[in-house]
């Protein structure tokens, strides 16, 4: 379990400005193949366990990670009894039950990424609460009833097929900081009712629409690459603390278009709106800069003096168009 040291694994996996330049995920819900699948064993269990600590009650040792990747496991009931693990990677199997997890309650880090989980009915991680890290990439979700996560801070679910995420509240995520549900089906941002959420990655969805964002008071980053926006209303003066704004490759056509950037203008400071169709047919760099003035950066370049310059004097003109 070489690429999972302890620092790293709690530390999550955020994103910034680089996120622009991504590729499309490598993850996605899988055709079915037939394939070799077998249950867990302890031998399996005992070839993939790592780092030596005291056990939480400082009375003895344990091994507290496990590494079952690539093991064409269709069913983990025999890992229930290693209950000091704290770090489980079981990616790249065959997983459809994710029950056998409830009692390794010491969890503070959980892989799932490329499985067949499709619900989390039961609430099977309910009793994880110190987890802090989730990662179920390239399943086959569908919605997210019974997800519970009471220290959950980063959770990905890129690749499913999410179509609405109405189970995404603060009761039981109250801590999230960081939700990545790229490549989904969502074609609306509406559900997710996470007030302390400070990272929300969208890429690659078909939203048409933003809906209910005036819920996120505290996010920071609000990544929608290669969406069907046309318009950039839904944006609220709630959201006090955003900074960066990815809508690369949607179909924004008009300058009009753009005039709920307004609602945000106190805080933006990053922009991207290339492969957008209005920046091939208009002075788009113009009408982003009358609408926030204190953007640091457009499309990756830093704003030059002499366009800031420009575009003051063009909000000039335009309130003495009004006094007039």
């Amino acid at each position: 379990m070489s690429e999972m040291g302890e620092d790293a694994v709690l530390s999550g996996e955020e994103g910034g400005e680089e996120e622009e330049e991504e590729e499309a995920h490598p993850y996605g819900a899988q055709e079915d193949e037939k394939v070799e699948v077998c249950h867990l064993t302890k031998e399996t269990i005992s070839r993939g366990l790592s780092l030596l600590c005291r056990t939480g009650n400082g009375l003895g040792h344990a091994f507290v990670k496990a590494d079952l990747r690539d093991n064409g496991l269709n069913d983990i009931a025999a890992i229930a009894s290693f209950t000091h693990l704290r770090f489980l990677d079981v990616s790249n199997n065959h997983l459809i039950d994710l029950s056998p997890l409830a009692s390794l309650t010491q969890l503070l880090w959980l892989k799932v990424d490329k499985n067949a989980v499709e619900c989390f009915k039961g609430q099977p991680l309910a009793q994880l609460t110190y987890l802090q890290w989730l990662s179920v990439a390239g399943n086959r979700l569908t919605d997210l009833g019974g997800l519970v996560g009471p220290s959950l801070e980063s959770l990905n679910l890129t690749g499913n097929l999410i179509e609405r995420v109405n189970g995404l509240q603060s009761g039981s995520l109250a801590n999230l900081v960081t939700l990545e549900l790229r490549g989904n089906k969502l074609d609306t941002t509406d559900g997710i009712n996470l007030p302390n959420l400070r990272q929300l990655y969208l890429a690659q969805n078909v939203i048409k629409r933003l809906e209910g964002l005036e819920k996120l008071e505290r996010l920071t980053t609000l990544h929608l690459r290669d969406n069907q926006l046309d318009t950039l209303d839904g944006l609220s003066p709630n959201m006090k603390c955003l900074q960066y704004l990815n809508v690369r490759n949607n179909v924004i056509l008009d300058e009009n278009d753009l005039q709920g950037l307004a609602l945000v203008s106190k805080t933006l400071r990053a922009l991207v709106l290339s492969d957008n169709p209005l920046v091939d047919t208009t002075d788009y760099r113009l009408s982003v800069l009358t609408l926030l003035p204190q953007l640091e950066r457009l499309d990756k370049d830093p704003i030059p003096p002499e366009e800031r310059i420009e575009a003051r004097e063009r909000m000039m003109a335009l309130k003495e168009e009004e006094i007039i």
